[in-house]
């Protein structure tokens, strides 16, 4: 049995994101953060603003033996779109924008080739970025686990979050929490 292993992605809203993954078999933890900034522990307000220079991102602790990290990328850049540059629908902005930050070389490595495939299915289009993962700040405590709480009488998310799980559930059959 290996050890868990942690990937950090982001893709727009990061209530979106964490929703999508709390739904994957082998995760056993998303929190959402922000990473790829220079303001030293940014607030949500902050980020929000566009000028720290961070993602709304967040960090998933998955078992390597139930899910691989080329199986993570591949969720992830199938369940948003990952050809809007800096933007997810309505949520525009860098602090949106779709990106990997690899933890060592084996995730960079499954990084470009998660986003070769994913060229390979939007016609040369993608715009994630492969980035440096730097200081990892964890969202506050009212964003952890939002979809499973106030999300789902946010009308936002409400809009946003159930055609992400029904494209997970749809293209990633096998990868979908039965419970």
């Amino acid at each position: 049995m290996a050890d868990n292993k942690q990937a950090i992605i982001a893709g727009g809203c990061f209530w979106c994101t964490e929703a999508v993954f709390r739904d994957v078999v082998g995760v056993s933890e998303v929190e959402s953060g922000y990473i790829g900034g220079e303001t030293a522990s940014p607030t949500y307000k902050e980020v929000c603003s566009g000028r720290t220079g961070h993602a709304e991102a967040i960090r998933v602790t998955f078992d390597p033996d139930v899910i691989s990290t080329d199986e993570i990328y591949d969720v992830h850049l199938g369940t948003h779109d990952p050809t809007q540059l800096n933007r997810q629908g309505n949520d525009v902005g860098t602090q949106y924008r779709s990106a990997i930050f690899p933890l060592d070389d084996e995730q960079h490595e499954a990084a470009e080739a998660a986003i070769a495939r994913a060229n390979e299915e939007n016609d040369g289009k993608v715009v994630t970025t492969i980035e440096a993962a730097d200081k990892w700040y964890p969202a506050e405590d009212y964003h952890q686990e939002y979809w499973e709480g106030e999300g789902k009488r946010n009308p936002y998310c409400l809009a946003v979050i159930p055609p992400k799980l029904m494209k997970l559930r749809k293209s990633f059959q096998n990868k979908v929490r039965a419970d």
